[in-house]
């Protein structure tokens, strides 16, 4: 990153890393920070930015919504993840899950290279492979996804079941609504795009 960029700014969660990085590249432009991310003021920075970063599991979700959610987003995000994590990130139709919604929602999601997990020291249980986000205007607004949480609330059953019981409201009604957005009375939550949903919370608010 520093053959590439003038200014390079590190956010490291852990004190001894944090405070040694900077000897690897003496002389360099880089800043490190020592502090958690997802704490990390994104509006401190006032230039156009670049994000890349290798990031853990199980805080991936709040990372990207952090970067995608702020007020001045990056103009890429480059992260790398499990690859598991990457392609359901970029899953398609039929594949849908609430993380991918989202990230689809915010920015045009691409996949990058697998890194094997042979070149990591140690070696991890699987492979890595990064997941390239563009960040544009949203398709449909954030209000939208309490709808779509409710109707991931059990993302194998039907979504009209879902949908009945976290709305409360009568499945006949509900099937009526499918039916003339000719919907499949027996989709998954994952069946639906961001346009199909747009259209569901916009029918179901003039209930």
């Amino acid at each position: 990153m520093l053959k590439h960029f003038s200014t390079v700014i590190s956010i490291e969660v852990d004190q001894n890393l944090a405070r040694n990085l900077p000897r690897s590249f003496p002389g360099k432009n880089l800043t490190v920070i020592n502090q958690d991310f997802l704490d990390f003021n994104l509006n401190s920075i006032s230039l156009p930015y670049v994000v890349a970063g290798n990031i853990p599991y199980y805080i991936t979700s709040p990372i990207i919504q952090k970067l995608l959610l702020a007020t001045n987003p990056p103009v890429k995000i480059v992260l790398l993840v499990q690859k598991e994590v990457a392609e359901r990130i970029a899953q398609g139709t039929g594949k849908h899950t609430v993380l991918s919604l989202f990230a689809q929602n915010y920015a045009q999601v691409e996949l990058g290279p697998v890194i094997p997990k042979s070149e990591f020291t140690p070696p991890p249980k699987v492979d890595s492979q990064a997941v390239i986000l563009i960040p544009h205007a949203p398709i449909i607004p954030q209000v939208t996804f309490s709808l779509i949480k409710i109707g991931f609330s059990a993302p194998r059953k039907k979504l009209l079941s879902n949908l009945a019981a976290g709305l409360r409201a009568p499945k006949t009604e509900l099937q009526a609504i499918f039916t003339k957005l000719h919907f499949n009375l027996d989709a998954r939550p994952a069946d639906l795009d961001l346009k199909d949903w747009k259209t569901l919370a916009e029918i179901l608010q003039k209930r």
